[in-house]
């Protein structure tokens, strides 16, 4: 599976991108709170980086092989649990995702059906099931700051600190910040079992202060 590619952006459309790479030009789906970045993420050769969902779309008659790209891990990770709510497929979710997803990660968490209402393809069932689908899963997306860029976060079960400090990081927050604010959750919640615990429970401590 490819998942990640970096190359030279030689078009785009709404949803869609041209990326070449060594000669070879690969049309990427990208939804609309990807495309508005992807300049600005170019490198000092021209060559813009994607982490990318790679998947096959069957049909009675063929397989093709379809990519889905992205600026980093976190919003990688987003589309994955949006594409779990029964119904919604990558392509739609493609569609949908056209705000930035720390703003539609906000409006699942407050259960706003009337925002997600207003996504490309999403009505008022399909705006309450995601609502119940993912409300309590929306910590570290809530945190995504509109610029970011990707670094590989840790996985390591046993260290939930670290792995929480290295996609607090990736959201552009300070390192002394991100610690406080891990400090501050652990003291609040001592016996948080996972990073996405973890996440949930600094996004409630800034929600308070707010």
């Amino acid at each position: 599976m490819i998942t990640a590619i970096k190359g030279k952006v030689q078009g785009q459309s709404e949803g869609t991108i041209l990326l070449e790479v060594n000669g070879l030009t690969y049309e990427i789906l990208t939804p609309a709170s990807v495309l508005g970045r992807i300049k600005e993420n170019e490198d000092s050769d021209g060559n813009v980086h994607l982490i990318t969902y790679h998947y096959y779309q069957v049909t009675p008659s063929s397989s093709v092989p379809v990519m889905v790209g992205f600026i980093n891990e976190v919003e990688r990770d987003f589309f994955l649990e949006f594409i779990k709510v029964s119904g919604i497929g990558p392509r739609a979710a493609v569609r949908a995702l056209n705000r930035a997803i720390g703003e539609i990660a906000q409006a699942i968490d407050r259960g706003d059906t009337k925002f997600l209402k207003s996504l490309p393809g999403i009505g008022e069932q399909k705006a309450k099931e995601i609502v119940a689908k993912l409300q309590k899963k929306m910590g570290r997306f809530i945190l995504m700051k509109d610029k970011v860029e990707p670094v590989l976060a840790s996985a390591q079960d046993e260290d939930i600190q670290e792995e929480a400090l290295n996609i607090l990081l990736q959201l552009q927050y300070k390192k002394a910040e991100a610690q406080d604010m891990i400090k501050k959750a652990l003291e609040r919640q001592p016996k948080l079992a996972t990073s996405e615990e973890l996440l949930n429970e600094i996004y409630k401590q800034r929600k308070v202060s707010v």
